[in-house]
């Protein structure tokens, strides 16, 4: 039976998850403890749905570029890679955030401790550092609600501390269409200091027209043992993409046509996006007593962007637009403080965790003439800011051994205001502040059947405000759609954590999702995208994740997810027309499926091989759900080697994607007002990697 007194979970940390140990190639099903915050609590244990990706699969499953890469094998969340590194992924778990165009909505973004989400919501996953991950944790169901707001689905990514004995890596990746990646990481210990710094220098000529890219890329984290009771870490992260370009969604003709081409705005108005980013954060970490600690966290960062939209210089000149090119001079910080205190009740324990999160972001949001690439005259000009304040308190009880409990309640408000300073005679003074606040309870019980059996059941609520982003355009007039409302929903999950068997693990949960107020893409053209509030949704599915080790050299991993998400009341739309109660969300994949087969021949040390099947369902592309994608099959080969040469260990993967050479359309742009609302996928990828790893 469970231990009455093991820990227990921690929202605000991310201290859950399940570890696949060992090779890529042959992963072990070994449960790992992780340890954050000397908090200790395994994922079986923890009443959530919560799966991760080690770092041997991130360094296997790709070139380390983008997160869709790897967490397809974690089921309830969509990674959709537009092929467009301007717009960057289109993420969503359990459908929140399919709407986006562009960044990542509808969930929270972690690294390291420290947001990658802004406070109004809003996160960009370009900015992850995959090369130096350690692990990436997926948080889905209603205690993802105690992050705050937009938390439909935490992802939190965590990068790897330095081995004990320093070590130089060097790596290269090469792939189709002029992709490469060149990276250097040091690692090491030095008396009480561990240190990880790794660069990357990534490029690629883009799979079609106008979709070339360019980044550089430094992370690097400084963890520093002051003592047996404090630990302070020192995280740092510069980021530069000078070269982004945009091709565009395709209508079902131009994709049929020819799926790699750009339509022509996009190459006329050189639509892309050039954008930086640097950010400092301070994590630090004490034990008052045995009974007791307090972690303290500092941020701060800066984010420059300048893009160029594909809007027709006609109606770039009406007295009240915007113009093509907006530049966003940003600043952003952070502060958080939290206490917990672990007490003796009954049979068990229970565990008080109290906190503030506070966030601050302000930006100069300019907007200009696009001249066919060339910035003109100015159109407009505001400063934009945000803050959201967070209070938190969360009880954890261990009953006793077959029985725990957990209830949280958190109270968020998110404060925007807007100065304009492009007054004209035709375009008015379009200043404004709006408010939302929220206070949100979770509630959760587990049943701990057997020590190899937990059910669970959850329950609570969460709130979403409108991002910068989508208060940025009104459908009609100029200046901020300040009007939108945050959306509110209620999510309930009930779920089983069992071994089903000696080297298997079984995971399976069953959501429903209600919405009201949901925020949905009004019109989209021209990299000009407009919201609004559409009534109430519902999203409902069952997730099921299988791990098996069958034999030394064999193993499989199995990740389903499915999803129902619709509109659950009718309303209207931007263009007059009546959207059922009965329609899709557009956006949204109603089924996924990742199946792996791994082999690891004892006769072949070092050598592993593994085929993927990678099973994606349909999406609707409007709200009149008019037209949608089919739903597409590919298979990819993965092999793997190597060696061990005195101090220096080599490893040479080879993967082949799409091995088939499917034609299908990998994502949506949902209610493009030109009809432009297909992603093409590529048809067959290959690519090679080379690590070198030398060992002082």
């Amino acid at each position: 039976m469970p231990h009455p007194h093991r820990p227990i979970l921690r929202p605000l940390n991310a201290a859950l998850l399940l570890a696949l140990a060992g090779p890529a190639g042959a992963q072990s099903l070994q449960e790992v403890v992780i340890s954050a915050n000397r908090q200790e609590q395994q994922s079986f244990d923890a009443p959530a749905s919560i799966q991760a990706v080690g770092q041997d699969v991130i360094e296997a499953a790709g070139p380390r570029v983008n997160l869709s890469e790897s967490l397809n094998r974690v089921p309830g969340i969509t990674v959709l890679n537009r092929q467009n590194y301007a717009q960057d992924l289109q993420l969503s778990i359990r459908g929140s955030g399919s709407r986006s165009p562009f960044g990542i909505r509808g969930a929270r973004l972690i690294v390291d401790g420290i947001p990658a989400t802004m406070p109004d919501g809003q996160g960009q996953a370009s900015t992850i550092s995959l090369p130096s991950a350690q692990r990436i944790e997926v948080l889905r169901g209603p205690l993802a609600q105690l992050y705050g707001n937009s938390a439909g689905g935490v992802v939190q990514v965590f990068t790897a501390d330095g081995p004990e004995r320093p070590e130089l890596r060097t790596s290269v990746d090469l792939g189709p269409h002029g992709l490469r990646r060149y990276g250097m990481q040091l690692g090491g210990q030095s008396g009480s200091l561990n240190y990880l710094i790794d660069h990357s220098d990534f490029a690629t000529d883009g799979w079609r027209v106008n979709s070339a890219a360019k980044r550089q890329h430094t992370n690097a984290k400084l963890r520093w043992q002051a003592s047996e009771a404090t630990r302070v870490t020192l995280v740092a992260n510069v980021f530069d993409q000078p070269v982004s370009g945009d091709p565009l969604g395709l209508t079902r003709e131009q994709f049929e046509a020819d799926p790699r081409q750009a339509v022509a705005n996009s190459t006329l108005y050189k639509a892309g996006k050039d954008v930086s980013q640097s950010q400092l954060g301070l994590v630090v970490d004490h034990k008052l007593d045995a009974r007791s600690d307090v972690s303290a966290r500092v941020y701060a960062g800066q984010r420059d962007l300048d893009n160029r939209l594909s809007i027709p210089l006609t109606a770039q000149m009406a007295a009240t637009a915007a113009g093509g090119v907006v530049q966003l001079d940003r600043h952003y910080s952070g502060t958080g403080l939290r206490y917990t205190r672990r007490l003796p009740v009954g049979e068990g324990q229970i565990q008080l965790t109290t906190g503030l999160d506070h966030e601050r972001m302000s930006e100069r949001r300019q907007g200009f003439i696009n001249n066919l690439g060339a910035q003109g005259m100015l159109k407009r000009d505001e400063d934009d800011s945000v803050h959201s304040t967070g209070l938190y308190a969360q009880a954890d009880w261990a009953i006793n051994a077959a029985w725990s409990a957990v209830a949280g309640l958190r109270a968020n408000q998110v404060d925007f205001r807007v100065q304009d300073f492009y007054i004209r005679p035709d375009n008015p003074d379009d200043s404004g502040r709006a408010r939302f606040s929220a206070t949100n309870p979770v509630l959760g019980l587990t049943h701990h059947l057997n020590a190899d059996t937990n059910v669970y059941a959850n329950v609570g609520k969460g709130f979403e405000t409108p991002t910068f982003t989508e208060i940025a355009y009104t459908s009609t007039g100029s200046g901020p759609n300040l009007g939108l409302r945050s959306a509110r929903s209620t999510h309930a999950e009930v779920g089983v954590k069992t071994r089903i068997a000696e080297g298997q693990r079984l995971d399976a949960a069953l959501f429903h999702i209600g919405s009201r107020d949901e925020i949905v893409v009004a019109s989209s053209s021209g990299g000009r995208t407009v919201y609004t509030n559409a009534g109430r949704t519902r999203r409902s599915g069952v997730e099921v994740a299988h791990s098996a080790q069958w034999t030394p050299e064999w193993r499989t991993h199995l990740a389903l997810s499915t999803l129902n998400a619709r509109f659950a009341e009718a309303f209207t739309s931007s263009s007059g027309a009546v959207v059922s109660a009965r329609n899709r969300i557009p956006g949204t994949v109603d089924r996924a499926v990742f199946a792996e087969l791994a082999w690891a021949p004892r006769a072949w040390s070092g050598f592993t091989a593994a085929l993927e099947l990678v099973h994606q369902g349909s999406m609707a592309v409007d709200d009149l759900n008019s037209d949608r994608t089919a739903s597409a099959t590919v298979w990819n080969l993965r092999l793997g080697w190597e060696q061990q040469l005195g101090a220096w260990r080599l490893r040479e993967t080879l993967r082949i994607d799409n091995l088939g050479d499917k034609a299908y359309i990998g994502s949506v742009i949902a209610n493009d007002g030109n009809r432009r609302y297909f992603e093409p996928a590529p048809g067959r990828q290959w690519g090679l990697g080379v690590t070198a790893t030398y060992r002082f």
